[in-house]
Formats: C-alpha cells, structure tokens, sequence
C-alpha cells in the first residue's frame, strides 16, 4: 500500500474521499457555504494531484516529488477566499471554513503520498476541532468582558454626552473609529469596544445600557 499501484492508487483515493466527507459534514450540517462535497473534491483532488506528481516522478524519472503539492498548499487560498464574507458592520465570517477547506487540502496531500497514518489521525483531529471545540469557543463567548459593537449617533448627541452615558454601565470604552462608508448620512457611525467590570452576555449588557429607552442613539451589539 505503500508503493504506487493499481490498489494503491483506488485505496488513497477512497481514503481521501471518505475523509474528506467525514470533515465536510460539521459545515454543511451548519448551512456554511463550503460543505460536504466541496470539502470531498478539495481532499480527493489534492490526493490525485499528489498521486500524479509521483508518478510522474517515478514514471518519467524527472522533476520534484512534492513540487505540486507544494502549489496545492498555497493555491487553495482561493477557494477559501471564497467562503469569506464581510457583514455589512465589517464582521468576518467563514475564517474556520476557509482553515477547513486548506487542512482538508493537507489531509488529502498526506493520503496521496501514501502517509496514511497522519491522514487518518490529522482528519480525526481536524474534526474534533471543528465539533467538540464549538462547544468550548461557545462558552468562552458566551459571557465576556469585551464586546464590540457599532453605534449610529444622530446629530443632536455628541459624542461626550454619549461615552458619558456608557461610561455609567461600563468600565471603559475604547478603540473608537468612525464608519466612513456611507456618504451623505447626516448620522455619525462610531466602531467601538466597550469594556465592562465582570464577565456578562450580551442580553445582559444591553438590559445594563437601557438601549430600548434611548432614541437619540443605536447600539448594535456585533
């Protein structure tokens, strides 16, 4: 199974796509726009383009055995370019799928080039991260100190008079910068960090700021 043949070549590509499956089920189960097949095709297409490189290496006799792999490994950035995307108050989502698509990509190098062990054991890994650890990212976000949130300020209140009144259920706020992407709005738009004495969630920051009460002002809590 180690040596490049006809059972060795079905038997890394079966690997790959059987892997490649188990990785892809946490993110299409989640409707993320990289799921089960698109992480099927990434791990078995790195396995056929690590498996055609040996060939050609052993075949031919000529060239670098890893030299595509090695294009795999930066290449992919594409496709996880693609599941990025940006919110309309500049949050990012799709980061872990785009990790996601680029280790299945190492996973299916790894099971092309006959390393078994590291596949399977990478793969299982791999998934744990992306199941068993949601559940601890969850709760470590779950209650926190810092929250960042976008505030739009008519142009009646100025901005003393507002960190006056956060500074009254908080204990700091800082990084403020100013949204400059939409012209022609008479309101101001603030990205701000706000800092609070103990850890709490973010149902209870907005019962702490009273926001249902305030109509010179919005918080939106990203």
């Amino acid at each position: 199974m180690r040596e490049l043949t006809l059972w060795s070549v079905m038997a890394r590509i079966l690997v790959a796509f059987v892997l490649g499956g188990v990785l892809g089920v946490e993110r299409g189960m989640k409707q993320r726009p990289a799921g089960l097949r698109t992480y099927m095709l990434v791990c078995v297409g790195a396995c056929v383009i690590m498996l055609t490189n040996l060939y050609i290496y052993q075949v031919f006799a000529v060239g670098d055995p890893v030299r595509m792999g090695a294009q795999v490994v930066s290449g992919i950035g594409f496709l996880g370019a693609g599941t990025i995307v940006v919110t309309k108050h500049n949050q990012i989502r799709g980061l872990t799928t785009a990790a996601g698509l680029w280790a299945a990509a190492a996973v299916g190098l790894a099971t092309g080039v006959g390393f078994y062990e590291a596949a399977i054991v990478g793969a299982g890994v791999i998934f744990a991260t992306l199941t068993v650890l949601t559940y601890l990212d969850d709760r470590m976000h779950r209650k926190t100190r810092y929250f960042d949130v976008y505030v739009t300020l008519t142009p009646t209140v100025t901005m003393g008079t507002l960190l006056n009144f956060l500074r009254c259920s908080v204990q700091s706020v800082e990084d403020i910068h100013p949204d400059t992407s939409i012209p022609g709005d008479e309101n101001r738009h603030y990205f701000m960090t706000l800092v609070t004495k103990n850890r709490i969630t973010p149902a209870e920051l907005a019962d702490s700021l009273s926001l249902s009460r305030r109509t010179d002002f919005l918080i939106d809590i990203l």
